[in-house]
Formats: structure tokens, sequence, C-alpha cells
């Protein structure tokens, strides 16, 4: 991949990434399932302004998800969870 800008989706907001990013200085990030983890530490660094310093991923299975007698499969979704330096910060809800 070399766009930067296609490799990250869009940050996961959840209990769980809330608490992780106070906790312990991590972001989850919605990817693309292309994408390895130099690219989205790359595309992290560049976009963010922010030093990581490792990068964990998820590829999860679209669950099939049936509709009457139409059974269908929601998108697999690759995730990308983010450490950060310990003096680097992420405020999800900046502008709030």
């Amino acid at each position: 991949m070399k766009d930067l800008y296609s490799v990250i989706k869009s940050p996961v907001i959840t209990e769980k990434a809330t608490l992780h990013n106070e906790v312990n200085n991590q972001i989850y990030l919605e990817v693309d399932p292309r994408a390895n983890k130099i690219e989205i530490k790359a595309a992290v660094e560049k976009l963010l302004k922010k030093k990581v310093l490792a990068v964990q991923t998820v590829n999860r299975k679209g669950k099939k998800k049936r509709s009457g007698k139409h059974i269908g499969t929601r998108p697999k979704v690759k995730r990308a969870i983010v450490r950060l330096y310990p003096d680097e910060k992420f405020d999800l809800f900046e502008g709030a």
C-alpha cells in the first residue's frame, strides 16, 4: 500500500478501547485488511504525529447473519492495537 491515507479507516471507540487508551496508552484503529504493521506504524506516526512503540493486529472474520430465509455475512475487519510511548498521549475526544 502506497497511500498512507488509505491505511487507517477509523478509530474504534468502545469501552475497552477507551480503557486501554487511558491505562495502557494504546489506540485501537480499524485499518485496511491489506496493510501490514510497518505501514500502520508509518501512517500513525505521520498522520497522527505520535511516536509508536509497538503494533499488534487482529483479523476478525465476518459473522453470518440471517434475515428471514436470506443468509448474509458481515464484512471482515482488521483492527490494529497501537501502543504509544509513555510521553505521548492521544485524546479521542479533544474537541468535546
